[in-house]
């Protein structure tokens, strides 16, 4: 998929308005709106980061569609909930250690 695609995907995903994402990102609504069109350009670096910034993605992943941590390792994982983002590095923490528990009780059970 493309920038423009992606973005589109990920800003309906989040439930972000464009308007939310401008102020976001000090980045016009209607320059937003360029890079969601149809005969859309890819934005300038700054921009791109800003937005994936916003939106907690990585540039990656918003050109590509694809990140490297789409792979999970046994240690980590990626939280696509908004909420998350949002939490103290405490409580992501003990989300972590509760998916990581989670998993290996999983791994071990007999379903």
């Amino acid at each position: 998929m493309s920038f423009k695609e992606n973005l589109k995907s990920e800003l309906s995903y989040q439930g972000v308005l464009v308007k939310e994402l401008a102020t976001k990102t000090g980045i016009s609504r209607r320059t937003l709106d360029n890079y969601l069109r149809e005969k859309s350009s890819l934005p300038p670096v700054d921009a791109a980061v800003k937005i994936a910034n916003a939106l907690n993605v990585s540039v990656e992943y918003l050109v590509t569609g694809k990140e490297k941590s789409d792979f999970v390792s046994d240690n980590h994982f990626k939280i696509l909930d908004p909420t998350y983002s949002k939490l103290s590095p405490k409580k992501k923490r003990i989300v972590d250690e509760t998916l990581q528990t989670l998993i290996k009780s999983l791994a071990d059970a007999d379903l």
